[in-house]
Order: C-alpha cells, then sequence, then structure tokens
C-alpha cells in the first residue's frame, strides 16, 4: 500500500510503475560532478535530468550517502535515502550506447531514491544539508554493489 504521493515531484512522470516510484523512490537524485565526469567519458554533454534525475544536486557526495541518511532542501523539504538506482532497459534506451548498463553498473556511482519524509517546495541553488547521517548504515555505493553483485576489486569500481 503506497502511503504518499508515489512520486515526490509535482508534475513528475512514471512510466512503468511495476518498477519505479512508490514511496521509497519518490525522488531521484545525482550528483552534478558525477554528470560532469559521465559527460567526458561518454564526448557530450550531459544537462541535469539526462539520467532521469529530478535531483541534480552539487558540493554533495550522492553515493557516499547512507541509506537512512536524511537531508533537509528548502524551508520545509525533508527527504530520506533509501537506496540506489537500479539501471534498466528504459535508461539504456535513453543512453543510446552499446553496453550502457553494464558500464553504467560497473562504474558504481548510480545516485539515490529518497523518499519525503516532509514535502515542501524545492528552488535551484537550494542548498541540501544532511540532518542526520547513521554510521552504521552502507552507503549508497555500498548497496549497489551488494544488489548487483559487484566485488571491490571489479573493474572499474
Amino acid at each position: 500500500m503506497l502511503t504518499g504521493l508515489g512520486s515526490g515531484l509535482v508534475g513528475d512522470f512514471i512510466g512503468d510503475r511495476s518498477a519505479h516510484g512508490g514511496d521509497d523512490q519518490a525522488v531521484y537524485a545525482y550528483s552534478r560532478e558525477d554528470l560532469d565526469q559521465w559527460g567526458s567519458r561518454l564526448g557530450r554533454e550531459l544537462p541535469s535530468g539526462s539520467f532521469g534525475e529530478n535531483l541534480t544536486t552539487v558540493g554533495l557526495d550522492v553515493n557516499g550517502a547512507r541509506i537512512g541518511e536524511t537531508w533537509r532542501i528548502g524551508a520545509e523539504l525533508e527527504l530520506e535515502v533509501t537506496g540506489p538506482r537500479v539501471p534498466c532497459a528504459t535508461f539504456r534506451g535513453w543512453m543510446d550506447r552499446r553496453g550502457w548498463l553494464r558500464e553504467f553498473t560497473l562504474a558504481v556511482v548510480p545516485g539515490a531514491y529518497l523518499r519525503v519524509l516532509a514535502p515542501g517546495e524545492v528552488r535551484a541553488g537550494d542548498a541540501v544539508v544532511v540532518l542526520y547521517r547513521p554510521t552504521d548504515a552502507p552507503t549508497v555505493a555500498d548497496e549497489f554493489r551488494a544488489e548487483m553483485g559487484i566485488s571491490s576489486s571489479d573493474p572499474g569500481s
């Protein structure tokens, strides 16, 4: 049973609700720094939103965030990190690059899904403040490695 908005962003479109969305995937965050690294690697500019994220951060290690970590953005919005993004066929289609899912997976920079704890408005340039960071929880990258069966000795990780 869903108790939240199912999407954390007013007007957000979720094409496949059987695999995406819901309370634990209400917001997808990806860092501008990681997008820029991918842009260099791919030889093309990647504007914010290129990976389907609806929150592009600056100066925040999204993949180093811990599961259960809470963020405040703006005056009211509070989000909780719930897990990594697992790449899908739709994402492969957007990128239109042979071997993309494997390349993205082995890089271990998946970005994070978050649930909305307290709704609020977000404006470009709003700071992300970490309110709580559990010390004993895995990071987004650690959880991604575990879910995808990637060891830290795999190439690209």
